[in-house]
C-alpha cells in the first residue's frame, strides 16, 4: 500500500461510508514510471488497497473525483478508468488543476459504501 505523503488517513469509515484520501502513482514514496497512463493505472491499485482495508472493494465506489493536470488526457482516462471498473459506473467528477502532490499528474479520491460490521 502506497504510504500517504501528508498528516493525512488513507481511508476513513463513516456508517456504511468509507471516505479515501486522493491516490496518486506512487510505489514505495516514488511515482511510477512511464507518465500519465502508468500513474493513473498505480492511483487506481492504491485506491483500491485503502479500500480493501476496510472490506471494500471498486466495486463498492459509488463516487469517485479525479483531478488531472492536463484534460488533453481525458480519452486516455477514461480508457484506464473502464478497465478498472469495468461495468460499474459510479458517478464521477474530473477537474484539471494546476498541479498535485509530488509532481502527480493525476490522483483520484473516491467514496464508497461497506458493511457497518
Amino acid at each position: 500500500m502506497a504510504t500517504p505523503v501528508g498528516p493525512y488517513t488513507p481511508v476513513m469509515r463513516s456508517g456504511d461510508l468509507l471516505f479515501s484520501s486522493g491516490q496518486i502513482g506512487i510505489v514505495d514514496g516514488s511515482l511510477v514510471d512511464g507518465g500519465f497512463e502508468a500513474e493513473l493505472s498505480q492511483a487506481l491499485e492504491n485506491l483500491s488497497e485503502v479500500l480493501a482495508q476496510e472490506g471494500a472493494t471498486l466495486d463498492d465506489v459509488i463516487k469517485t473525483t479525479v483531478f488531472v493536470l492536463d484534460m488533453e488526457r481525458y480519452g486516455a482516462m477514461n480508457d484506464i478508468y473502464l478497465r478498472a471498473f469495468g461495468d460499474h459506473r459510479p458517478a464521477r467528477s474530473a477537474v484539471a488543476v494546476a498541479a498535485l502532490p509530488l509532481g502527480a499528474l493525476v490522483e483520484i479520491e473516491a467514496i464508497a459504501r461497506a458493511s457497518t460490521t
